[in-house]
């Protein structure tokens, strides 16, 4: 005899439900993140012979082969001591730089998620600092700070520090709401508001402004050499140099040196990333 609906009901009720299957995160391999670089880096290897080649013989010593740029800029070691000791100047300024951006970037970015009037106030001038041209402001640079380390150091703050402002302050106002009510309820102050909730909040959107600001410090350390041809030469200045002189071999080394650096700071920022807030916040992408 078939019990009646209502106890087969209340044992489906008290039933637990079955636990879904969840399909472990396949981690990606070392071959997935060694090969497509090596992949394109021949690729471009393949273009910059082929573009060597179909340039007429004139215009071909512009675009050295890689393996002349390789013998003359790196193994005869007279060009190559001097490469990298601009390598050296260049990456102290854009170090020096990167400092500065995050300390006035976060500050004009805790100012703005403050008040709204604060931030009406400054962000006009955070982009002004951004979109000025700064072979406009050479002249007035080096008249007040001179031609040396500080005056490259300004170029690399005025290039970096506005990508850091906009995502520090996108990340200080992304803040929970309802977590606001609940310090809001608690009358917490201001400090305590913005320590233990917009700033950790803040941090995903503050490393993501960290990584544009390093390579373009990078960039900045690089033009203010151009600009600033006086005291210390930098990779800017060494490349303007070999430029003219048509020493085009040690002008790559500089260049590649160069974007290796832009390169070395960007992971040195992802690496800094993953260690501070990699346990709890997770990246996703969708179906790849």
């Amino acid at each position: 005899m078939s019990a009646p609906p209502e106890q087969l009901t209340e044992a489906a009720v008290a039933m637990p439900a079955a636990a879904p299957k969840v399909t472990p995160v396949k981690q990606p391999g070392l071959a997935s993140k060694v090969i497509p670089p090596i992949i394109v880096f021949i690729l471009g290897i393949a273009a910059w012979v082929g573009l060597h080649y179909i340039l007429n013989e004139d215009k071909a010593i512009t675009v050295p082969l890689p393996w002349d740029v390789v013998k003359v800029g790196v193994f005869d070691w007279t060009n190559f001591q001097m490469v990298l000791t601009s390598l050296w100047l260049s990456a102290k300024s854009a170090i020096v730089g990167l400092v500065v951006t995050i300390v006035v970037g976060l500050a004009f970015a805790v100012a703005m998620s403050q008040a709204k009037w604060v931030e009406n106030a400054l962000l006009p001038y955070a982009i002004a600092m951004q979109t000025t041209p700064i072979l406009a402001l050479v002249p007035v640079i080096g008249v007040v700070l001179g031609y040396n380390f500080p005056s490259r150091v300004l170029v690399v703050v005025l290039i970096s520090v506005f990508p850091f402002i906009n995502n520090a302050l996108f990340g200080l106002l992304s803040a929970d709401k309802s977590q606001h009510d609940l310090l809001t309820l608690h009358h917490v102050s201001r400090w305590t508001r913005l320590t233990k909730l917009q700033l950790p909040a803040a941090l995903p959107a503050i490393f993501t402004g960290l990584r544009v600001a390093a390579v373009m410090a990078v960039v900045g350390a690089v033009v203010g050499d151009f600009f600033f041809t006086q005291g210390s030469p930098g990779l800017g200045q060494l490349i303007n140099l070999d430029a003219s002189q048509l020493q085009y071999e040690r002008m790559y080394t500089s260049v590649i040196l160069a974007m290796l650096l832009g390169i070395a700071a960007y992971l040195a920022v992802v690496f800094t990333e993953k260690r501070v807030i990699g346990k709890w916040h997770v990246t996703t992408r969708g179906g790849v």
